[in-house]
């Protein structure tokens, strides 16, 4: 995870970060930036869980959205809508085999609850918002098809977390063919080890590691 990109331009005008992300081709998709997710007021708030990791990555990808926004990069926003008819239950009964209450722990992002409202960087008008009901924005969605529509094959991820729906979806995206590119300081999770770890196995295996600063520098060059 020591690898670093070169800042736009410095690895020559074919083949900088600049062309790679280029607006004509990249989606920035900003993942699970919830109210449960992500604010002491959401459900993992009132658990108590430590959120001091996720302030940092709100800011960062309210960075990376102004940016998309000004040199004109699709922005999709993903999140996680459940509700009780739709809960999976083979990650039910893993909950009650772990020794949780499955009906309670399932309640994260019930559709119409404030709980699923985005946090930090917001939907604007005309922009692709994704519902989802697993980890991986493509699972059961139609934003493959959508970027597709829109001849887009590469992409920006952030969000949250790290190691669980960021994951998940850049793994799905890498597999279906895009060109994956994770902003690692606008992602996080809520152990430091966790984001490190997932961090070094994606880059490993399916995405380059990008600041965001990078990428914001890369697009105003375009913009």
């Amino acid at each position: 995870m020591n690898a670093t990109i070169a800042p736009a331009g410095e690895t020559g005008a074919a083949d900088g970060l600049a062309v790679w992300i280029a607006p004509a081709r990249t989606a920035l998709l900003v993942i699970d930036m919830q109210v449960d997710f992500a604010s002491p007021e959401g459900v993992l708030g009132g658990y108590g869980v430590d959120l001091s990791t996720v302030g940092p990555a709100l800011a960062k990808a309210q960075n990376l959205v102004d940016a998309a926004r000004q040199a004109g990069v699709a922005v999709v926003f993903i999140g996680l809508q459940t509700s009780a008819e739709q809960d999976s239950p083979a990650w039910k009964e893993r909950m009650r085999r772990q020794g949780g209450d499955p009906d309670q722990d399932s309640a994260l992002c019930r559709v119409g609850t404030n709980g699923a409202a985005f946090v930090g960087p917001q939907p604007a008008p005309g922009e692709l918002v994704i519902a989802k009901t697993r980890y991986s924005g493509f699972f059961g969605t139609d934003l493959d098809a959508e970027l597709r529509r829109r001849g887009l094959d590469t992409i920006v991820a952030c969000g949250l977390t790290t190691e669980c729906c960021v994951d998940c979806t850049v793994r799905d995206a890498f597999h279906l063919d895009y060109h994956v590119f994770v902003a690692r300081d606008a992602s996080a999770a809520y152990e430091t080890d966790l984001h490190e770890g997932a961090l070094k196995s994606l880059e490993l295996n399916c995405a380059i590691l990008v600041d965001s600063a990078q990428v914001v520098s890369a697009w105003a060059e375009a913009a």
